[in-house]
């Protein structure tokens, strides 16, 4: 059974983890077989109220412990998990990605990546692994591999401004419709849109599933 390693950022699309595209990750994955493997950074992070879509003044709340209700509890800090015990990796989108895994909503092409993030994507890129990642998480395999000058080849979409952030990180954009993923033979990453574009669920739930689907491929 493959063991697949997802990275949560916290739950709730404005702050954490994109709900939808998180449990459509987990439930193909499921599907396909695979040992799921949820894990988040042990950190703080402010708090969007989701009714009205404002930062929480003085808000304060722990990354780990809110991946903690879409895992069910079921969830590791992501400093005690190695490569060497994956067969493969997944990032669920969702604003959490770019304010709490790395800071690319605030800072574009000059964020930077949680350093325990950062080297786990290293380490499964460095042993050939698979990658998925989908909404606006490529942009942080963007900033970690372009720095590596590795040249990913990734999507986010077809937003012109996101995608130009992207290629200044040293990555290739690709453009990308909702329904459909794009391959990086070479480094072993695939990603697709999702609630970049998405404006239903199904659709995000096309993309991501034919992700998913590619991901156990390269694992056959």
């Amino acid at each position: 059974m493959a063991k697949v390693g997802v990275i949560l950022s916290g739950c709730g699309v404005y702050d954490g983890s994109e709900i939808h595209e998180t449990v459509i990750t987990l439930l193909a994955l499921d599907r396909a077989g695979a040992e799921i493997v949820m894990m988040a950074p042990d950190i703080e992070q402010g708090v969007v109220n989701h009714l009205t879509g404002e930062q929480e003044e003085g808000a304060t709340r722990n990354v780990l412990v809110e991946s903690a209700r879409i895992a069910r509890g079921n969830v590791s800090n992501i400093a005690d998990i190695s490569a060497a015990e994956l067969d493969a990796l997944m990032i669920p989108g969702g604003f959490g990605v770019a304010k709490n895994l790395c800071d690319f909503a605030f800072k574009g092409p000059d964020c930077s990546v949680n350093p325990e993030v950062a080297r786990l994507v290293r380490e499964i890129v460095a042993a050939k692994k698979p990658l998925a990642a989908v909404c606006i998480a490529p942009a942080l395999v963007a900033k970690v591999l372009g720095a590596d000058n590795l040249d990913p080849k990734l999507t986010i979409g077809t937003d012109e401004g996101t995608a130009g952030a992207v290629a200044s990180m040293g990555a290739t954009h690709i453009s990308c419709p909702v329904e459909e993923f794009v391959i990086d033979a070479e480094n072993k990453i695939i990603t697709s849109p999702a609630y970049m574009l998405a404006g239903r669920i199904s659709e995000a739930a096309e993309g991501i599933e034919k992700t998913v689907q590619a991901l156990m491929e390269m694992l056959a």
